[in-house]
């Protein structure tokens, strides 16, 4: 059994000690619950996670589903876990790469961040239309033809612009394209 050293204090265990069933059990059922809440410390400091990404991390990593849950309690009891600003991050990251709103809900979505957040965080979302424009003269340069086109048509579509922002930066640039409706 691994034992943190908070828990060695606890139980004022040291060698030769001789404990009771009763004794070991607690200390097994301590072990745990310390060992889930030094796990879920070492998750949210690598990075964003939302309540329940970090419960399901947790029990996925071999934690009891009980423990798992209490640990993500005795964490958002220290404001250390907010779904809220977990979701703003996540926004802003998106933001700052230039994906478009499709993206941002779907980084939402896999983080489990629940879904009374989204309306306000995604509010305020920009106009992605310049940062559009900015990935196209990159990708097409002075020289490209309709396969190149149509491959930067495709990798804006998967960063989550709607074809409808793409035809707005496309005209922006002067380049007329028929689109699929979406």
């Amino acid at each position: 059994m691994r034992l943190y050293r908070q828990t060695v204090q606890d139980f004022g265990l040291y060698p030769g000690l001789e404990l009771t069933a009763e004794e070991l059990e607690s200390l097994k059922t301590a072990a745990g619950q310390m060992s889930a809440k030094m796990r879920a410390v070492r998750i949210v400091s690598a990075s964003n996670v939302s309540k329940r990404d970090l419960e399901q991390r947790l029990i996925h990593k071999g934690e009891d589903p009980a423990q798992a849950k209490e640990a993500v309690a005795w964490m958002s009891d220290l404001n250390l876990l907010d779904d809220r600003r977990t979701a703003e991050q996540i926004v802003h990251r998106c933001i700052s790469k230039g994906y478009g709103l499709s993206r941002a809900k779907q980084a939402l979505y896999e983080k489990r961040i629940p879904k009374e957040y989204w309306q306000e965080v995604l509010a305020d979302y920009p106009d992605q239309t310049d940062k559009i424009v900015e990935f196209l003269k990159s990708r097409l340069g002075d020289s490209w033809d309709e396969r190149d086109l149509r491959r930067a048509m495709d990798a804006l579509v998967r960063r989550g612009h709607s074809y409808s922002e793409i035809r707005c930066g496309l005209q922006m640039l002067s380049v007329n394209e028929d689109f699929p409706e979406e």
